[in-house]
């Protein structure tokens, strides 16, 4: 049977973790940008998808709001965020005049934006694909599951939420969304879990603490991590600016790496450039018992 487009776009990407909440608020999309900066630090090529259509943030989130995506003859080039273009992103907020601009479109238009980002995007050779998913269970949710299925090897979702009841009970029906479509859940991130004080560093529960925790022990997921409230992230975030790299001793660069880490430890190791030109400059090559580990790209 040949091969499709969608098939042969999604090959070229090695993973793909879908990023959901049960509500809006809870800092889903935040949390989606820093993740994959994380992973671009460790080493990884990003791109991040943003299908939130009626709220999208990514663009604004990465700095990159003024930027506009451009053609080429295979379809949309995603936007890159870095000089090293190690980080990609697609967004339909590339595709309005204004941020103000409100998106009106029903579910059949949707899905067609969607089929367009995934299938007529040049996102190329990829180690991870991170999708921000709008709150909730909507068509969003229902096609990016329909074009990813068995063939696109979807590694599975990470859940945010945030410590309030209010917001586990929604996540709870995130849960079984995602148990309805075999989806598999990577783990759970408690999010603005306390409050850092700028001054004096302490950590206060302003939303209370612990019970994405709680949520994840009763249903024997996994939780990620818990990442406080940091004024600085964002006001960072809102610049486009990369609080990952700037700030590598904040609470929340270090709680956002840990779930990098737990998400790709199973992952093959991206190589570093020292070892690219290391192997380069080897005129015999990788010697056999190293050619395991060498990934190219």
């Amino acid at each position: 049977m040949a091969t499709t487009k969608l098939e042969a776009n999604m090959a070229r990407i090695k993973h793909k973790v879908l990023v959901l909440s049960g509500k809006g608020g809870v800092g889903k999309s935040t949390c989606a940008t820093q993740i994959a900066r994380s992973f671009v630090a460790q080493g990884f090529k990003v791109g991040v998808l943003d299908i939130d259509i009626c709220g999208p943030s990514v663009p604004l989130l990465l700095g990159v709001e003024d930027k506009q995506v451009m053609q080429c003859s295979e379809g949309w080039v995603p936007v890159f965020v870095d000089d090293e273009q190690r980080l990609s992103c697609m967004s339909i907020g590339f595709l309005l005049k204004s941020r103000e601009d409100p998106v009106i479109f029903r579910g059949p238009k949707k899905i067609g934006l969607l089929r367009n980002f995934l299938i007529d995007t040049c996102w190329g050779d990829l180690d991870v694909l991170v999708v921000d998913c709008p709150p909730g269970t909507s068509d969003e949710h229902i096609t990016i599951l329909e074009m990813l299925s068995d063939d696109a090897q979807l590694d599975g979702a990470v859940i945010v939420t945030t410590p309030q009841e209010v917001a586990l009970a929604d996540v709870r029906k995130e849960i079984s969304f995602c148990n309805k479509f075999g989806l598999k859940i990577l783990g759970l991130i408690e999010n603005m879990s306390g409050f850092v004080c700028p001054h004096c560093k302490d950590c206060t529960d302003i939303f209370s603490s612990g019970g994405g925790a709680e949520l994840a022990a009763q249903l024997g997921i996994r939780l990620l991590g818990k990442i406080p409230i940091d004024p600085t992230l964002g006001s960072a975030c809102e610049k486009g600016e990369n609080f990952i790299s700037t700030r590598p001793e904040a609470e929340v660069t270090v709680a956002v790496r840990g779930i990098t880490a737990t998400l790709s430890e199973a992952w093959e190791r991206p190589v570093s450039q020292t070892e690219r030109q290391t192997v380069s400059q080897d005129p015999a090559g990788a010697r056999p018992e190293e050619s395991s580990t060498v990934m190219t790209e």
